[in-house]
This record gives C-alpha cells, structure tokens and sequence, in this order.
C-alpha cells in the first residue's frame, strides 16, 4: 500500500500548532533555537517534516506547548500521506521557481498561467505563502501529458536539474533563502 506524500510545514503552519506568530519563526531561527539545516529550500522558503515540527517543542530549554487541534488540521488537509520526522526521509519535492528551471520555461507566468488553466497538475500542497508544492514525480509524471497539450513549448525537462533535484544538490532558482526587509540592505 502507497503511503501518500509527507506531511511538511512552511513558517505559517509551524507557527500554527506552537499558537505563535509566523514571525515567531523567523526569530527562532535567527537566534539559533531552530536550525534551518532541519528544513528543505524550496523555492526560497523552509519547510519542515510535519514530525519534526510537532517534536521540536519538546527539544527547546523553554517547553513549547503543541496545539494538537492544529496538528490534526494539518494532517487532515494533507491526506493521505505519513509522518517524516527527518528532511532526509523527504523525497524531491519542487515549487515554481525550480519547475520553470527544470523545463527552461521563459517565465514564472507562463508556468503560473498552466497552473490557472488546468494544463498542469494540480500542486500536491498548497501552504501558506507557497505558490503550490509538488512532488518531483508528481510533475514529471505529467510531461506527456503536458507534451501533448502543448503549442510552442516543448517541456522537456532538463536532466541535469532533475538529477541534481532528486540527489538534493540542485543549486539553481528558489535554492536558498533570500533575506527580506532589513536584512536585505545590508
């Protein structure tokens, strides 16, 4: 029996089940209470294995009390799937950024209007502040279908960025987290 896909978290929905503002996390974060190596980047923003953020209010000297309500939602939202507790149980998953790399599209709209229209597949998560989350496969599942749809773009995906997307070693758009605000200017 298939397990689904894992369930993940951006900043919005960690802090959901800690009851905190999203900014809560960033200054986590910035003080060195959360480590960002526990996340994944996509494009440009964290996200954690669901298991991981629930545990990770045990970890810290001040207890953090889990809103088990909100857990519950986010499970729900995201059936079927299972419970990652580390990033490196997480296979390939892709945001806009590296989909418009992977098939050298010539921008973000063109993806985001193929998104609007239903000539590409639905995202497998739809978090806080993502423009939709896909599983690797999920998307290249989809490419004859998308082949055939098709009228000037030939979505091809460039198997280099795949195999450096699959291998965890993609260094291309949406890789890193950019710094915002304040931050930024510096």
């Amino acid at each position: 029996m298939e397990r689904g896909k894992p369930y993940i978290v951006g900043m919005q929905e960690f802090a959901a089940i800690y009851d905190v503002q999203s900014q809560m996390i960033r200054q986590w974060l910035h003080r060195g209470a959360l480590d960002a190596e526990t996340a994944i980047v996509v494009s440009g923003q964290l996200y954690w294995p669901l298991g991981f953020a629930a545990g990770y209010g045990e970890t810290t000297p001040r207890r953090k009390t889990l809103n088990e309500a909100a857990l519950q939602e986010l499970v729900e939202q995201q059936e079927p799937g299972w419970m990652p507790q580390t990033k490196a149980e997480l296979p390939a998953i892709v945001g806009q950024q590296e989909i418009v790399a992977m098939f050298d599209l010539p921008s973000q709209p063109t993806l985001v209007m193929a998104v609007e229209t239903g000539r590409f597949v639905a995202a497998d998560w739809r978090l806080g502040g993502s423009g939709g989350l896909w599983l690797l496969d999920t998307v290249l599942e989809t490419v004859p279908d998308l082949q055939a749809s098709a009228r000037t773009l030939s979505w091809v995906p460039n198997p280099d960025v795949v195999a450096a997307l699959r291998a965890g070693r993609y260094e291309g758009p949406g890789s890193v987290v950019l710094s915002r605000g304040r931050a930024a200017k510096k």
